[in-house]
């Protein structure tokens, strides 16, 4: 076990378990690197005793393993104590994700996936399952203090309304996904807005000029798609 000081994420424990020792140094160093407290295992066996003594807030847990295999292990550590199970997977058929989900995985990734979805999905578990150990996000440049009601892109706090904070943060928060108007809409404003979707561009051109985004390069408009943010 080791951790990187002064970062965001400490005091965040995640565990990794997969017998792919490529993956696991991969995910170790980077996650490591982004502030949390990391520890390994290769088969299932080992995982649920190193929780033991671990006690992780995610577990990010490979399908397929020796002896026994993901759905198992997530089974018996759901069956102990919260834990948010991210499972991994080189499967994409429906059946295997439902199954998963069944037994009380959290959420679900296909081999290969980039680190930077995973980050993004460890701390939404985070916000949804641990909100106490998140008062600081660092997503790229951006800075997120949901205590201090603070957002900061490359260290300088943004004037925003609630509104325009609320579409930010989705927008960070699923950086470099296109978001359409209407996904947009039914995220920020609700399923019941009855507005114009054409309210989004508004915003957007706000927060634009907020963060001085003069040529587009951080909101992104993907012509007949959307928007994306991409950390610049």
């Amino acid at each position: 076990m080791a951790q990187m000081p002064n970062k965001p994420n400490k005091g965040i424990k995640v565990m990794v378990v997969d017998d792919e020792p490529n993956i696991v140094q991969f995910l170790e160093l980077g996650l490591l690197n982004e502030g949390f407290q990391v520890m390994t295992a290769q088969d299932g066996s080992e995982a649920i005793a190193l929780a033991e003594q671990f006690v992780p807030h995610v577990v990010i847990l490979d399908v397929m393993m020796p002896g026994m295999d993901g759905y198992e292990v997530c089974q018996a550590l759901k069956s102990k104590r919260p834990v948010s199970v991210i499972m991994l997977t080189a499967r994409e058929e429906i059946e295997n994700r439902v199954k998963g989900l069944s037994l009380g995985a959290d959420d679900y990734m296909s081999k290969p996936f980039s680190f930077g979805e995973l980050l993004a999905r460890i701390q939404a578990r985070m916000r949804n399952q641990f909100p106490h150990l998140l008062s600081e996000v660092c997503i790229g440049p951006f800075s997120i203090d949901s205590l201090r009601k603070e957002l900061r892109y490359h260290g300088r706090i943004v004037e925003l309304s609630p509104t325009e904070s609320e579409l930010l943060k989705h927008l960070v928060f699923n950086h470099g996904r296109v978001l359409s108007k209407s996904v947009i809409l039914d995220q920020v404003w609700g399923y019941n807005f009855g507005g114009d979707e054409n309210i989004v561009e508004v915003y957007i051109r706000s927060l634009r000029d907020k963060l001085q985004d003069r040529e587009h390069r951080v909101i992104r408009t993907i012509r007949g798609a959307g928007y994306r943010v991409d950390l610049i």
